[in-house]
């Protein structure tokens, strides 16, 4: 059972980018509906699960963690559009890792000891160099579309990073802080469709991908679940199977273009960011 647990996440994370191009539209529509997918499955949650309660200061800072969630994710829902979802997905993945690792090691401490920070060293070596790998192109005409999906996406993953490092801060489960991040996501989404698009809200496109936000927020809350069942160490590792999942869709099922030495370089890189993001876990 706790197998099953964990393999939730890292399926749902995966499908999830896969389902959204699949559905189509705007990264308006697509924000749009994650966040009130998440908010809804964040409301069952409180009102069936009843988590124990947590004080202001924690209810906002959880709101906040889940607004920053946004920044990250409206990122990475553009630069689909501009790369597509088999070069977004490692890139990001990447960013993230190396982005929250490094908060952990600064802010937090960990990594303790010049053994730790070697090995941490060389596992951010493994998953920028595998993310480049996935970012090669034989296009020439593609290089420029690549150059502003990257920077776009090292500018955003702030929000990852934010909404990662952000509970820490707290002494809550994460099953007591679950519903105030999806109230973050949800309000972090409204707010970016009313200066970017307000039209969204009437949309068709919008209401459909409310189911994108349900799995997020499912998936989100299985990762809670098998943390507690399986350690954290085991569930994030597994997890990180998400994404190749969402890496080799793009390829096979939304069929974006990849000559062969781009589709061989793409599963090196992957291999290499899944074994620089489990070394994280050890040190």
């Amino acid at each position: 059972m706790g197998l099953l647990i964990a393999l939730i996440p890292a399926v749902g994370w995966g499908i999830q980018p896969l389902i959204l191009k699949k559905i189509g539209g705007r990264p308006t529509n697509e924000i749009l509906g994650t966040g009130i997918g998440a908010v809804l499955v964040g409301l069952l949650v409180q009102l069936f699960a009843s988590p124990a309660g947590i004080s202001v200061t924690t209810f906002l800072i959880s709101l906040l963690s889940g607004a920053f969630w946004v920044i990250g994710q409206t990122g990475q829902y553009t630069s689909f559009n501009l790369i597509g979802v088999s070069k977004t997905m490692p890139i990001s993945t990447a960013l993230q890792l190396v982005g929250t690792s490094l908060i952990g090691v600064f802010a937090f401490g960990e990594w303790s000891g010049s053994m730790g920070k070697i090995i941490g060293a060389a596992a951010i070596i493994l998953l920028v160099f595998g993310s480049a790998l996935t970012a090669i192109s034989d296009d020439p005409g593609k290089k420029g579309g690549i150059t502003k999906g990257i920077s776009l996406l090292a500018s955003t993953s702030i929000g990852y990073w934010v909404y990662s490092a952000l509970p820490k801060l707290v002494d809550a489960s994460g099953l007591s802080i679950f519903f105030p991040q999806m109230i973050g996501v949800f309000l972090g989404a409204v707010i970016y469709v009313i200066f970017r698009k307000p039209t969204a809200f009437s949309e068709d496109k919008s209401w459909k991908a409310t189911i994108v936000g349900a799995i997020f927020s499912v998936s989100a809350l299985a990762y809670i679940f098998s943390a507690n069942e399986n350690g954290v160490a085991t569930a994030y590792i597994i997890t990180q199977l998400n994404v190749v999942i969402s890496t080799l869709g793009g390829m096979y099922i939304l069929h974006e273009n990849k000559t062969p030495k781009e589709k061989k370089l793409t599963i090196i890189g992957l291999l290499l960011i899944v074994v620089g993001s489990m070394v994280t876990v050890f040190i």
